[in-house]
Formats: C-alpha cells, structure tokens, sequence
C-alpha cells in the first residue's frame, strides 16, 4: 500500500517538516516457531512487518490489517512485545517523521504467504536460526517476542 491519504493531505500543509506517527510492527510465528518476514521493496532488506496506523486504529487492528495486506496471512495478536518512541528520521523523499511504534507478537492462522502488496520484493518464513539479518531494533524485538516470559521493552 502506498503513502496513506490522511498522510499525503498532511504533508500537503507542512511539507517536510517533522511528523509524530503511530505505527505497528508485528512479529509472526507458524505452529513450527518460524518467523514470517518480509523483503521491502524500498531498501531491499528483510525486516518484521510493520507499517503506519490509521486515525483512530487500534494497534492489534492495524497489525491484522498490515499482515494481511502485505503477506495474504491471517494473523491473531497475542501480547505486546515493545512500546518505543522513535529517532527522527528522514525517508528518502526528505520527509521527516517521529515514529511511535507498538511492537506485537502475533501468531499466523491462516493464508498462504505470498507477496500481496508493492511494499514487498519477498515474503517468506524463516527458522530461527537460518534468519536473514535484521537491524538491531528488531533483533532486540525478536529477542523478546520469543521470550514469552519477557514483560514488554520499553524506554524509561
């Protein structure tokens, strides 16, 4: 899915300028503990699923949605894993943004995961100890997604 329209009007009013956005990212496991990546069209580097929240959404909806747009797989969220405020960063249009991330451990019930959206070159399940490398965020939420007794990361 592209740039949401809610973000388009936006930058219509403020350009480049530095903007607060929620966003999920969902850690899927199979029945087997394998993780379900995705390989972004943008950098080319596999990473967790993630992507913006919709006004209003609620972050294990907007997890659902991201999932299953992006991958075809349904998915049921299970706890959360982090809650962190993000450095600024400045994508490759020059737009700034703050991102405020909900990380979730989720569990796959269904669909067959393909690439189902222009955000993504590959979509596949790994094993754990055959994953490709992720930066590391999201190796540290990895980490403690598989820990199941783990209370969730957050900054203090």
């Amino acid at each position: 899915m592209a740039t949401p329209d809610f973000i388009l009007e936006l930058r219509e009013q403020i350009g480049h300028a530095p903007l607060p956005l929620p966003s999920v990212t969902a850690i899927v496991f199979d029945g087997e503990g394998r993780v379900l990546l995705n390989q972004r069209s943008d950098d080319g580097r596999w990473s967790l699923l993630a992507g913006v929240l919709e006004p209003g959404e609620q972050p294990a909806a907007g997890a659902i949605r991201e999932v299953q747009e992006e991958t075809a797989v349904d998915i049921v969220v299970e706890r959360i894993v982090a809650v962190e405020a993000l450095p600024l960063r400045v994508i490759a249009n020059g737009d700034q943004v703050y991102w405020f991330e909900v990380v979730l451990a989720c569990r796959a019930v269904g669909g067959e995961a393909r690439v189902n959206d222009d955000e993504s070159l590959a979509v596949a399940w790994f094993e754990p100890d055959a994953m490709p490398e992720l930066n590391e965020r999201q190796s540290r939420y990895l980490k403690a997604a598989r820990d199941e007794s783990a209370p969730p990361y957050f900054v203090r």
